[in-house]
């Protein structure tokens, strides 16, 4: 699709009110917006048989380990699978960071609808340190600069 890659920003005037979600990961801890207070939180919306998430994973899992000193979190949204089927899909491709599984209830990517919706699968939301949305990439991650320039520039806000 043209959405491949899209990225879109938001200024910080322009930002809504911070995403407040909950939900229950593919090995049964709870995981809420809470625990990432004050961190750039990277949320990628995905499925196992997603071709298309297969392919960035691995950019997705390098970004993790570049990032994650710099208090960047991480966070999978399972739209479609079974906690089994995640948990697999993250051996087999190497994903260190935790996934929620939402199939059933569909409350965490009802929690992004309306401020910058995950219309396509994957996408890819970046919230600021207020857990406000402040970038979203639509469609396959094709880089890891791409997404590291992101979260480099929300990382810097504040800090000038």
């Amino acid at each position: 699709t043209s959405s491949d890659g899209a990225v879109t920003t938001i200024s910080p005037a322009d930002r809504s009110d911070p995403v407040t979600f909950s939900g229950t990961s593919d090995t049964g801890d709870t995981i809420s917006s809470k625990d990432f207070a004050g961190q750039v939180v990277v949320v990628n919306f995905w499925y196992a048989s997603c071709a298309p998430c297969r392919t960035e994973a691995p950019l997705l899992e390098k970004s993790y380990q570049q990032l994650q000193a710099n208090r960047v979190a991480f966070l999978g949204v399972n739209t479609f699978d079974q906690p089994d089927t995640s948990r697999s899909f993250a051996a087999a491709h190497g994903i260190t960071y935790p996934s929620i599984i939402d199939v059933d209830s569909g409350t965490t990517r009802l929690a992004f609808a309306g401020k910058m919706a995950p219309t396509a699968t994957p996408t890819t939301v970046v919230l600021d340190k207020q857990g406000r949305i402040a970038a979203r990439v639509l469609g396959e991650l094709d880089s890891v600069s791409i997404l590291k320039q992101l979260v480099k520039d929300l990382l810097a806000e504040g800090n000038q």
